[in-house]
């Protein structure tokens, strides 16, 4: 992990340890994704030598795991948490519901009916 941590981190938020390997997760997928698109489709057409497709899907399964679309986490840029978390503002529900209810989060107001 210490392999691809920037020496200063672009984050704006609370920062704890989990907050700083998600993004350094996020970071290293950003990089990597177009090179994990190529060897996919390598190995799904047919149409190539079966050598080459092989050797496609040794390097895919080579690289390092933080390449991999699965390992970013949704978390609360506020608190860290991972659970709970809407995706669209990317706060825990706590968090969403003061900044809400403080009126931080534009065009989002309380229910009444």
């Amino acid at each position: 992990m210490a392999q691809f941590r920037a020496k200063k981190l672009d984050l704006s938020c609370f920062i704890n340890s989990k907050i700083i390997r998600d993004h350094t997760k996020r970071k290293v997928f950003e990089q990597h994704e177009p090179e994990r698109q190529a060897l996919r489709y390598i190995i799904r057409n047919t149409s190539l030598p079966q050598r080459t497709r092989a050797q496609a899907q040794l390097q895919l399964a080579q690289m390092h795991c933080y390449t991999r679309s699965t390992q970013p986490k949704n978390r609360c840029i506020m608190g860290g948490k991972g659970r709970g978390v809407f995706a669209d503002f990317r706060m825990a529900r706590f968090q969403f519901r003061m900044n809400a209810l403080a009126g931080r989060i534009p065009g989002v107001k309380k229910a009444s009916w």
